[in-house]
């Protein structure tokens, strides 16, 4: 549980949404990264996105190896602009999807071979989750990968949102940032539904609620 690994008082109060990256930097076991990890030491000069609040431990890490990286933060753009523009015929919120697609992931033409999505998918509305998945679809070299987490629960410590920081070995970096509502908890059938089209997907046990996937273009 986040409260044998974060302060229980933090984790309370970490509804507040305060912006930004607050607390220590608790490590947690990733299979998927020590996986990815290996690919990246072994080629150089691939092009990354890393979903969330800059990460100078990513930029410093990633660029070391001789990569470079997009940076866009999914979720604070999608909760912190006026991409919702009212209602639908149905009353359901309406969403400027394709304003919100250019803002956060306009690529200029470039492509890319990893993406670190991390848990941005769990949070973000719902009518924004399979628009960013296909743009990233055409956005990848062949054989490109995408690192995702998805929470399995909703409710409690478990749905606390994270950043994830990377490291030189198996572990990855847990902090707590900015805390929205989690929109959703993905089953594996669910992450198959969404990444249709792409080649495959891998995905990794874990000890906690977070399930791991490497998508491969």
């Amino acid at each position: 549980m986040l409260s044998d690994r974060f302060d229980n008082k933090q984790i309370k109060g970490s509804a507040a949404s305060l912006p930004g990256l607050y607390g220590p930097k608790i490590p947690r076991h990733s299979g998927a990264w020590a996986v990815l990890r290996k690919r990246l030491q072994s080629e150089s000069g691939l092009r990354i996105i890393d979903s969330g609040h800059t990460s100078p431990a990513n930029i410093n890490y990633l660029t070391s190896l001789g990569h470079s990286l997009f940076l866009t933060d999914l979720v604070h753009d999608a909760l912190g602009g006026n991409w919702q523009t009212g209602a639908d015929e149905e009353g359901n919120p309406a969403w400027n999807v394709e304003g919100f697609l250019e803002h956060s992931l306009n690529f200029a033409g470039r492509t890319f071979d990893v993406v670190l999505l991390w848990t941005a998918l769990d949070y973000l509305p719902e009518p924004l989750v399979a628009p960013v998945v296909a743009r990233l679809l055409p956005a990848m070299n062949p054989g490109g990968q995408v690192l995702a987490f998805f929470h399995t629960r909703k409710e409690g410590e478990e749905s606390v949102r994270c950043r994830f920081h990377v490291t030189a070995g198996d572990d990855v970096e847990m902090q707590l940032t900015q805390q929205v509502p989690i929109q959703r908890a993905f089953t594996n059938r669910s992450i198959e539904r969404l990444f249709t089209g792409w080649s495959g997907h891998r995905q990794f046990l874990a000890k906690d609620s977070i399930s791991e996937v490497i998508v491969t273009r």
